[in-house]
């Protein structure tokens, strides 16, 4: 399926900057669906019949009409006559009688998409009559609210390019609550769910006929809390804009659209939701991913401690297994508190391991180069893992590099290299093949990986905890390869 800007670019000779008005207009005409409890469709020039659909919404408050998916299908002819009529008038035009699609009846009306002063497209409106009764008084001010919000998409007055993007989760809707505001700022009618969040914010008493902004400011101020430079704007509806309202007893978002009637603001419509628990538990949230990465740094604080502490014991060994020993332990907590340092930066329990592996690898080639020069080179990416398969794969690198360093180049200059792949298998889980090479002396005769030293063995021990698989192997035409693969565990899990 095309996208709406593929469309317009095959199909119309807009300017740019008429597509972007569309997209704007697509963006923000749900409201206009909710309100209006009918299909919106935007058509465009460019059918078989000079129309063609680009793109649909239905409402979230009353039943739909196209069940199934009409972008990119020409208009037929009694629907391009409506659509012609109106963008050639420039204004609303409805049917007079309500058109029957199967068992279903359904109101169709158009409005021209106009751009200082040019049609650009035509938006039609379709209601199911389905079960219809006699209107409540909540639907008919939605259907007057909508019925203005089209007159104003013909004039080019809506959608507003001045509303701020990029706001929090949380922003309202029409079925979160609405309120009509009058010129001046004042109540005409507030939906029950606007009623319900204006009484969570401590207003006592009607909502109807009061000053909007007067009743969110006292409870504002009655909450100490700070008053938003937004909010005056936003409660009287004298400009397109949104804010967030916090006082004692709930937080509210605010969402203001000028109701503009021959370029004079007449109204505004208002939007409201209640994010009271959003809110709460995206700061439950925040206080937990800052106690999680609290707990590693002062992990890493404590293995770096304890490092430390190992060294300081193996400088008072004698030089011998036991010295060696403390050295390596060193290293391989110290390893360890990388990962943990990593994750103490991170705002979840994932760490991008490429990082992680190119430090441990100059630690490693950084101490044997105090004896002898010895380079080392890494290609691929690890790419993100969860922490328990990093700091298992840390301590895997680690060891290998160790030994190819140790062991592999013990008395000679020589390379390191790593190369790593990551593929996502059918299953759909991703595998490391991770291959480390040295140019060192290879394999000792009859090398059996479990007769190994301890670090063979806890890389066997580790390979196993990632399901994975490690071999040894001569490298040509000298030195040491050792294959590594590993599966590693989903990163939503």
């Amino acid at each position: 399926m095309s996208t709406l800007a593929e469309m317009l670019r095959d199909t119309t000779t807009l300017e740019a900057s008429e597509s972007e008005w569309l997209h704007l207009l697509v963006g923000d005409w749900q409201l206009i669906a909710d309100l209006s409890f009918a299909d919106l469709v935007l058509w465009v020039r460019g059918g078989l019949d000079g129309w063609r659909a680009v793109a649909h919404v239905r409402p979230n408050t009353g039943p739909m009409v196209f069940y199934d998916d009409i972008v990119g299908r020409s208009s037929s002819r009694s629907r391009a006559a409506m659509l012609d009529h109106a963008a050639r008038t420039q204004q609303m035009f409805a049917k007079p009688e309500p058109t029957q699609r199967e068992d279903i009846s359904i109101r169709e009306d158009a409005v021209p998409v106009c751009r200082e002063g040019r049609v650009i497209a035509v938006v039609t409106r379709h209601q199911n009559l389905t079960g219809a009764r006699t209107p409540s008084r909540l639907e008919l001010t939605y259907r007057d609210l909508a019925d203005s919000l089209m007159r104003m998409v013909a004039s080019g007055d809506f959608p507003s390019v001045s509303a701020p993007t990029g706001m929090r989760r949380g922003a309202p809707r029409v079925g979160d609550g609405v309120i009509h505001l009058d010129v001046d700022g004042m109540v005409r009618y507030a939906s029950p769910n606007a009623v319900s969040a204006i009484h969570r914010m401590g207003h006592v008493g009607n909502v109807t006929g009061e000053v909007l902004a007067q009743v969110v400011a006292d409870q504002v101020s009655r909450g100490g809390m700070a008053v938003d430079e937004a909010l005056a704007v936003v409660a009287t509806g004298r400009a397109s804009w949104r804010t967030e309202v916090e006082t004692a007893s709930a937080t509210v978002t605010m969402r203001a659209i000028p109701i503009i009637i021959g370029g004079m603001r007449s109204g505004a419509l208002l939007l409201l939701r209640d994010v009271s628990e959003l809110r709460r538990r995206e700061q439950e949230l925040l206080t937990k991913d800052a106690t999680i990465r609290e707990i590693h740094h002062r992990v890493k604080n404590n293995l770096q401690t304890v490092a430390a502490l190992l060294r300081l014991q193996a400088r008072r060994v004698p030089d011998g297994d036991a010295r060696g020993a403390l050295e390596e332990a060193v290293r391989r907590v110290g390893t360890i508190a990388l990962v943990h340092e990593t994750l103490s930066q991170g705002f979840d329990e994932t760490v991008d391991f490429d990082e992680i592996a190119r430090r441990g690898l100059r630690a490693v080639v950084e101490v044997a180069m105090r004896e002898h020069r010895v380079e080392h080179g890494f290609t691929g990416r690890f790419g993100r893992m969860r922490a328990e398969d990093a700091t298992a794969l840390a301590m895997i690198v680690s060891e290998l590099v160790q030994n190819a360093v140790e062991h592999g180049l013990a008395d000679r200059d020589g390379r390191v290299d790593v190369e790593v792949e990551r593929v996502t298998l059918e299953t759909g889980e991703d595998q490391l093949t991770v291959v480390i090479t040295d140019d060192g002396v290879g394999l000792p005769a009859g090398f059996r990986p479990v007769l190994a030293g301890l670090g063979t063995r806890i890389v066997t021990s580790l390979a196993a905890d990632l399901r994975g698989r490690i071999r040894w192997e001569a490298n040509h035409p000298t030195g040491t390869r050792v294959v590594f693969v590993a599966r590693l565990r989903p990163l939503g899990r």
